[in-house]
């Protein structure tokens, strides 16, 4: 009987015990921050209660209800996008602000030298030069169409506009002849022979080339940086993802522990989980840098825009003043290989030949220079963006160490003891995953099917790929035409890349370099019939395979 008493009275010594504890894990403080955080809840407990109905913070007894953990759900997915828009403002904005900068300074550019060249000719050659002055806006009608995108072949639109400044040369110097149509589309076949305008042509093609393929394929480039930053700094919520981000941020409110924050080790597993496609992007971007950087050199040096563009003037003065000062012989060479042209019984100008020429072109340097686009020059503006550039370099994958920071999400030190652990307040023992889809197989916090790769991801990455080997090709001066017809790359950056206001195409292409031609020259064929010695070569390789095969049998 003495025994009997003696284990009630035990049991009820317990029972008080355990009630009072459950008792003094009241739910005041958890009421305290929900309002803090501007929750609207219809019911928080006053104290805990069973927890049987909740799907993630699991636990027999909580200070959470359903409607607490649904909404709690949703504010952690959208605080991670809001802590992801933040970590990545400064890289997006650095792109959206330089890709303006460069656009924009390189198309005040081409208006400067225009209109350089245009006050400097006029004042020079007056009006022989007005009367002929739809050539040279030609000719910056094609830069300015070329670099915003479209479909211009520099060299042979240089080459055209050399052969019409010859035209229209010719028939200022020859005035005195009726100068047909035919007579003009003759003397075009000559100027790689003749070579009127001496080496001024073959150098200036040169120049212009390489500096108009780097500059345009630099500002495509940033354009596409630009893109693919905004489109990856989202986060594609999986409902694992939002499960751990939920039980990481605010299962310590259901547990009575508001103000425990989350361990940054168990912090970064879980941002691991959720950005594992995020950092798979880092590899492909990190070369996508490192060309972007090589042709930043180049604009730096011998393909620098400004330095070939600013004297164009002088150099097509000078070019045609070689014209000038051999205009006989180019005149004589003409009248050998066309024939002599008839005489105009009235002439045409009531200038003689000799007035043209005595209106020679000379270097002529304005009293103030063209301004530089936004106060600066593309020195400065390639140091710049050389530095930013540099700092971007395997963002992607450093994102989890960016957000789990002491200062926005985590309670400090992996060590530290005081802070949520997932299950209660102490130290995370799990160990930190490593980077990308494959290694989150054993992500304890987050489930990640391995075998689903995120599709906008994936389309970003083959954006990257193919502006990576532009900018390769731009960095050896060449420039490359594509278009990307793929699944993978649709949406991805191959399109025009431009919001509203955007002023440059930047991802115009084509499957094949487009040729222009002067007007006169008429279409150009597809193909050549193939020739009787192409046909016979390849019969003749086919029959001697076939005699050796039978021999050998």
């Amino acid at each position: 009987m003495l025994r009997l008493e003696t284990i009630i009275c035990t049991f009820s010594v317990l029972s008080v015990a355990a009630r009072a504890d459950f008792m003094a894990r009241n739910c005041s403080e958890v009421r305290e921050a929900c309002f803090e955080r501007g929750f609207a809840f219809a019911h928080v407990p006053h104290q805990e209660i069973p927890g049987e109905d909740l799907r993630v913070c699991t636990h027999k007894h909580t200070c959470c209800t359903q409607e607490m953990e649904d909404k709690f759900s949703q504010q952690s997915k959208q605080e991670i996008e809001n802590l992801l828009d933040e970590t990545s403002h400064t890289l997006r904005s650095t792109f959206v602000s330089r890709h303006k900068r460069f656009d924009g300074f390189f198309l005040e550019l081409l208006e400067n030298t225009e209109r350089s060249l245009n006050e400097m000719f006029v004042r020079t050659y007056g009006k022989p030069y007005m009367q002929n002055s739809e050539v040279f806006e030609n000719l910056f009608a094609e830069l300015k169409r070329y670099y915003t995108g479209g479909n211009v072949n520099l060299e042979e639109m240089l080459n055209d506009f050399w052969s019409r400044l010859l035209e229209r040369m010719f028939t200022l110097l020859n005035s005195q002849y009726v100068i047909t149509e035919d007579y003009l589309e003759c003397i075009s076949k000559y100027t790689d022979e003749l070579k009127p305008f001496g080496d001024v042509p073959r150098k200036l093609k040169a120049q212009v080339t390489r500096a108009f393929i780097a500059a345009r394929t630099f500002v495509q480039g940033l354009s596409v940086g630009r893109e693919v930053a905004q489109r990856v700094s989202k986060v594609n919520s999986t409902p694992a993802c939002i499960r751990g981000l939920t039980k990481m941020l605010y299962c310590p409110f259901c547990r009575g522990m508001p103000r425990v924050k989350p361990c940054k080790n168990y912090c970064l597993n879980v941002m691991k989980g959720c950005l594992a496609n995020q950092a798979d992007l880092d590899p492909e971007w990190n070369q996508y840098i490192d060309a972007l950087l090589l042709v930043a050199q180049r604009l730096e040096g011998p393909f620098n825009i400004e330095s070939v563009m600013e004297p164009i003037d002088v150099k097509i003065s000078e070019a045609i003043m070689n014209m000038q000062d051999n205009s006989a012989q180019v005149s004589f060479r003409v009248f050998q290989g066309c024939g002599q042209p008839k005489l105009a019984e009235i002439p045409r100008s009531a200038r003689g030949a000799s007035d043209v020429l005595n209106a020679r072109f000379r270097p002529y340097s304005p009293e103030e220079p063209p301004t530089a686009a936004a106060g600066t020059s593309l020195d400065r503006l390639v140091v710049d963006i050389k530095e930013k550039l540099k700092l971007s370099k395997k963002f992607w994958s450093s994102l989890p160490e960016a957000i789990c920071v002491e200062d926005k999400v985590t309670a400090g030190n992996a060590s530290d003891e005081d802070c949520w652990n997932g299950d209660t307040k102490g130290r995370y023992f799990p160990e930190v995953q490593k980077d990308g889809l494959t290694n989150q197989m054993n992500n304890p916090e987050v489930g990640v099917d391995i075998t689903r790769p995120d599709t906008l991801i994936r389309q970003q990455i083959m954006a990257l790929r193919v502006m990576t080997n532009k900018l390769r090709n731009a960095y050896n001066g060449n420039d490359i035409y594509f278009q990307d017809t793929s699944d993978e790359g649709s949406g991805s950056g191959s399109g025009s890349g431009c919001t509203e206001g955007c002023t440059t195409d930047m991802y115009s292409a084509a499957t094949e370099t487009p040729v222009v031609k002067a007007d006169r020259s008429g279409p150009v064929e597809d193909s050549a019939p193939l020739s009787a010695s192409s046909i016979a070569l390849p019969t003749m390789l086919a029959l001697l395979a076939l005699a050796l095969h039978q021999q050998w049998r």
